[in-house]
């Protein structure tokens, strides 16, 4: 009898179906209000931040960014010991709530203007209160998802955790466009950005109804039920995860600093060094963040098919090689080049994160993998991808070259392909994954 029967779980498509949208749908709401900053940070740098440099208040905006990025790693050691000693069902329902809060209270924080040095410290805080909801929710989602998959669809779902972060991302781009669109500068400043802040928060609710509603993971079950669960996840994962959790931060990187750059910096970037207005530039993100969230399943489904290697190569030597002329179109004034070089790039993006986590998220066991997947992805994330927009305003400041963005972007992408070479080849059709590995 299945593991399913013996406890008593629903066996059918139904089943598979509540498992997806409850390992997506909190992804879509944490991201939702993550990124949400990301798009709003030129005007946290004038209200939150205001100087006589433009740069600066945009450096100390995104410094703050880069601060939840900081918090992630000590919020995958704690959610990573809750999923891996408690469950994973129970420690992801909690990390939504989690985020719920502090993005509600950004949208109500007065601003510099109203009471001075405490509201950057303020909004400091609630980032730092996201960042530790993130670190135990994205990595968690992925470990749920591939846990629940059999071994020949776990590409298409491990995709699922990728594609769900898309599409809050694009949604609270979507929203950001809307906002640009319909609202005048000045009530945009004074009180608009307020509302995707809030609304946000409201609807985490609807995460945690449809997270307790669905089973543990059977892999989780089978070993807790066996007496195998680990009494210590973090000490274990330090002690004998140490290659993995490096490997894993590696390829980060370029997972990492790929997202932040091309779909929450680039809007900011472009408006400084092209002529093109900020509407037209939220419309052609959005577009592009649609068609990533697009892809993503479709290279998961692909790499069922042909095995994950090829196509996160394939995603890592494009970008490396294709990242300084595609920032020369982006640059170049010219809608068009500026479209199809987005679009190259995010057809380059899909393929390395369609089969991503059915990859990382067999570096570790069972016992310890809820943990050591959200360290190791929370420590690359929070060296590479939070800071990904600072670095890259840091290094046009030094340098004064304005595509010093794309050699950044192609130098990771060179870091996470030499660590893909050394890892075995993901073949088709992996056998499932394993209860005690």
């Amino acid at each position: 009898m299945s593991l399913e029967h013996r406890m008593g779980m629903p066996t059918t498509s139904a089943m598979k179906k509540r498992t997806l949208l409850a390992g997506a749908v909190g992804n879509v709401l944490e991201w939702y209000d993550f990124a949400l900053y990301g798009y709003f940070a030129p005007v946290f740098a004038t209200l939150f931040f205001p100087s006589d440099s433009p740069a600066l208040s945009l450096i100390s905006a995104f410094g703050v960014f880069a601060i939840g990025f900081l918090a992630r790693p000590l919020g995958a050691m704690l959610f990573g010991y809750w999923g891996d000693t408690l469950g994973r069902r129970n420690a992801l329902a909690w990390a939504i709530l989690l985020m719920a809060v502090p993005t509600c209270l950004v949208g109500l924080l007065p601003t510099y203007e109203t009471i001075g040095v405490v509201a950057p410290i303020a909004l400091t805080l609630c980032r730092f209160l996201q960042g530790l909801s993130v670190g135990g929710e994205f990595t968690g989602s992925a470990t749920f998802l591939v846990e629940h998959a059999p071994a020949s669809r776990r590409g298409y779902v491990g995709s699922w955790a990728g594609f769900s972060a898309q599409i809050g991302a694009l949604l609270g781009s979507g929203v950001g466009a809307v906002l640009a669109a319909n609202l005048a500068d000045d009530t945009l400043h004074q009180w608009g950005w307020r509302i995707p802040f809030m609304m946000g928060g409201l609807i985490a609710v609807v995460g945690w109804y449809v997270r307790t509603g669905v089973p543990e993971s059977p892999a989780f079950e089978t070993i807790r039920q066996a007496g195998g669960l680990a009494s210590s996840p973090i000490r274990d994962v330090f002690m004998t995860q140490r290659l993995a959790v490096a490997k894993l931060a590696g390829l980060v990187s370029l997972h990492g600093v790929a997202f932040y750059l091309l779909y929450v910096y680039l809007t900011t970037y472009l408006t400084t060094v092209t002529q093109v207005p900020l509407a037209t530039l939220l419309v052609l993100n959005t577009g592009c963040m649609l068609l990533l969230a697009l892809l993503i399943p479709l290279m998961g489904a692909w790499s069922d098919r042909i095995g994950q290697a090829p196509l996160l190569i394939t995603g890592a030597a494009g970008i490396a090689l294709l990242a300084y002329p595609c920032f020369l179109w982006l640059t170049s004034n010219h809608l068009p080049r500026m479209i199809a070089a987005q679009v190259l790039l995010t057809l380059l993006v899909a393929c390395y994160m369609g089969p991503f986590f059915a990859t990382v998220t067999e570096l570790f066991p069972t016992s310890q993998r809820y943990t050591g997947l959200s360290v190791g992805y929370n420590i690359g994330a929070a060296l590479f991808g939070g800071t990904a927009p600072l670095v890259a305003t840091f290094l046009i400041e030094w340098s004064g070259n304005v595509l010093a963005p794309a050699f950044y972007l192609s130098l990771c992408a060179t870091v996470s392909l030499t660590i893909l070479l050394t890892l075995r080849n993901r073949g088709p059709a992996q056998p499932a994954l394993a209860p005690d590995n």
